[in-house]
């Protein structure tokens, strides 16, 4: 199994890359979540996080963990925060809570810890998703953000969205960008929730 320091490398441009990576995916679903009361989460049907599991584990990417959490803006930020904060994890992948209903409020509580956007995943998969569902694109607010210098992207929960968002766009680039967002890092411990932004 490759150590932290032989998946730390360079591309044929000079640039940090971390391949293969650890992910971790946060399935956001209250009915999954309602449903997976009392049992064994990887028992409930999560057709999205598997999509996001299959493409990256097809690219040779390690899924480290992944969770189920309902529609609800503290559960999420709670979810992705404990996530990012690990040096285990190299990217954090959200799925489902990106439309305009009332409970739709994963890009709210994904973006409240991001310490830089990156604007143009959203940009560039509202594109790709243009060509496959038409004016419905503009419903879709995925986002896509730096949190603890882990990338962190927040995508719908269908399994198209999914497979577009990380086929195309997210598994050809986060290896550059989780070697970028963690090239000034010295030390292997987890960084700490109160040292990153402590206030809820």
């Amino acid at each position: 199994m490759p150590t932290d320091e032989t998946r730390r490398t360079t591309d044929e441009h000079g640039h940090d890359i971390i391949d293969p990576l650890h992910v971790a995916i946060v399935t956001v679903s209250s009915s999954r979540a309602t449903a997976a009361d009392g049992d064994d989460p990887s028992a409930i049907e999560d057709p999205g996080g598997d999509t996001v599991a299959e493409c990256f584990e097809t690219d040779g990417h390690e899924v480290r963990e992944r969770v189920l959490v309902r529609d609800d803006y503290a559960a999420i930020r709670t979810a992705v925060r404990r996530l990012v904060a690990k040096r285990d994890v190299d990217v954090v992948v959200t799925t489902g809570g990106t439309g305009v209903t009332a409970d739709d409020v994963s890009p709210e509580a994904t973006a409240s810890l991001f310490e830089r956007e990156l604007p143009g995943f959203g940009e560039l998969f509202r594109s790709l998703s243009w060509d496959e569902v038409g004016t419905r694109a503009m419903a879709s607010r995925a986002t896509a953000g730096i949190a603890v210098d882990t990338p962190v992207f927040t995508l719908p929960g269908s399994t198209n969205a999914c497979r577009t968002a990380c086929e195309k766009l997210i598994v050809p680039e986060v290896p550059h960008l989780a070697g970028l967002a963690t090239s000034h890092r010295t030390d292997a411990a987890d960084q700490s929730l109160e040292a990153f932004r402590s206030e809820d």
